[in-house]
């Protein structure tokens, strides 16, 4: 996948669209972005003091389609432990995941946002272009639940979105999100540069059109901290977004205390079941490979030392 968008980028940059002088890479995303007025940065250890009791949150996750794409850009095949294995570059099968928490006080609240309906019903006119569905290879793509069918089904509105990231296959659901919905991300997402967005801005941009400005998460330093930062969403220590960058400079995994137990939702911080448990971190499709392995580190490290957290993958089970 990497490389047709690579040599997408490449044919959009030398038709002299987006062929500006000076400009060293292009934004993840045009759309507006402001601090989040909701949450509040706290200490790590706060939220392990709170991991052995009971959470008021419940968490569904669902497979809003099934998909297939290069092993390479999901695990590091030049791990020492990947080569041992023998793995190669071939189609690693994957879901693509929405999870709906459902708060008793809050609400109804996604963490990221599966498939957009039209993405099955009329591709064409889905917030994807034609170029990028072709180089993302949507012919290998499964449809079960698209994000608009789903909430259509559901009794309660939908309060809020809350994105591990960017990439696409995390926001193309974003179109059957309702436009007044608040979106959260975190810091530096959109506005992080890259050659690659050259073939992807338009499809994201389309994908938030007519949504509020971004809410960026704010975090605080915290020296010597599991994570880089930790906010308290709801302020009663039930859901934690947790900054873990590499993956995207925003990249967010997030910690929801459920009424079944605390489950750590880590987005693309780890994409396989072979990676995470052969302690293999992401390949070609993360940003910042030395990063990257930081925050995969970590919350190899945190799982480790809390066995009761059930730990949910990016991208398969």
């Amino acid at each position: 996948m990497r490389p047709k968008l690579i040599a997408l980028c490449l044919a959009v940059v030398l038709t002299g669209s987006l062929a500006v002088a000076g400009v060293v890479g292009f934004a993840t995303s045009t759309h507006a972005t402001q601090k989040s007025s909701l949450g509040v940065a706290r200490p790590t250890a706060d939220l392990v003091a709170l991991l052995k009791q009971p959470g008021p949150v419940e968490l569904e996750t669902v497979n809003s389609a099934d998909w297939a794409v290069e092993r390479g850009g999901l695990i590091n095949l030049d791990h020492p432990t990947a080569k041992t294995a023998g793995l190669t570059n071939e189609d690693e099968p994957i879901q693509v995941y929405f999870h709906a928490l459902r708060h008793p006080t809050q609400g109804l609240f996604i963490v990221d946002t599966g498939v957009e309906t039209a993405l099955r019903d009329a591709p064409e006119k889905s917030a994807m272009s034609g170029l990028v569905r072709g180089a993302m290879h949507m012919e290998k793509m499964k449809f079960h639940a698209p994000l608009g069918e789903w909430l259509a089904k559901q009794r309660q509105p939908l309060k809020g979105v809350f994105l591990t990231h960017l990439h696409l296959d995390h926001i193309t659901g974003m179109a059957d999100v309702p436009a007044s919905t608040p979106v959260y991300t975190g810091p530096g997402e959109a506005s992080a540069r890259q050659f690659l967005n050259a073939a992807v801005q338009g499809s994201t941009d389309r994908a938030l059109a007519g949504k509020p400005a971004l809410s960026e998460w704010s975090y605080a330093s915290e020296t010597g901290g599991l994570f880089d930062g930790a906010v308290d969403i709801f302020g009663d220590g039930s859901v934690w977004a947790l900054w873990v960058p590499g993956h995207t400079p925003g990249s967010t995994a997030y910690l929801v205390r459920t009424t079944k137990g605390p489950v750590l939702l880590l987005g693309d911080a780890s994409h396989t079941r072979w990676g995470w448990e052969h302690d293999v971190e992401p390949g070609t499709f993360t940003s910042d490979g030395p990063r990257s392995v930081e925050s995969f580190k970590k919350l190899r490290a945190f799982a480790a030392a809390h066995p009761t957290v059930e730990v949910r993958l990016g991208h398969q089970h």
